[in-house]
């Protein structure tokens, strides 16, 4: 198959995807009509743009003895990967945000990107929270909620269909393992 062949295969899929999944995108994107929910979410949102990340493995390094070394370099090798993962996927998929595609979804949040799939937010939000509650589990009292918000935000502020966030999360994961079995603790 030709990689144009390819390419309009993908985005006919995609529109399909768009298409099955509006309805839901529009009752998640209806909560921002409320502003204490829309505040909620607009700060889920933020902390999922990395900073709380970073200062997370920070601590860990800095306050978790040789242990804490071990799964602070656990989730930077798993956050570079996903990084570098996802803007691949974005850059070749191609999948543009509902708030693009659908007039009757509202933008109720910041973009780092144009694309949609998957999400990154979600991706390092499990990643980020697998690799800290398995290294330190009384953190995942407070990080799986985090993360929970982090990509329930994504759709409720428009910016990502559910499958994106399903995507992110299923990668996220994945990067996790993936940095559990090559970086054993």
């Amino acid at each position: 198959m030709s990689q144009s062949a390819y390419q309009v295969r993908i985005a006919t899929l995609l529109a399909r995807l768009d298409q099955a999944e509006l309805s839901v995108c529009q009752q998640f994107n209806a909560m921002v009509q409320r502003a204490g929910v829309k505040h909620v979410f607009l700060v889920a949102s933020r902390l999922g743009d990395g900073v709380v990340w970073y200062v997370l493995i920070a601590a860990i390094a800095l306050l978790g003895g040789r242990h804490g070394a071990l799964v602070a370099l656990q989730m930077a090798v798993s956050g570079v990967a996903g990084l570098l993962l996802y803007r691949r996927l974005k850059n070749s998929l191609v999948r543009e945000r509902p708030f693009i595609t659908h007039a009757s979804i509202t933008r109720a949040g910041k973009t780092l990107d144009r694309f949609s799939f998957p999400s990154g937010h979600t991706l390092h939000a499990v990643s980020f929270t697998l690799l800290a509650s398995v290294g330190f589990p009384a953190l995942a009292l407070v990080l799986v909620p985090l993360a929970l918000l982090v990509a329930l935000s994504r759709v409720v502020l428009g910016l990502h269909y559910p499958s994106d966030v399903l995507a992110g999360a299923l990668i996220g994961c994945g990067m996790a393992c993936a940095s559990l079995s090559l970086l054993p603790t």
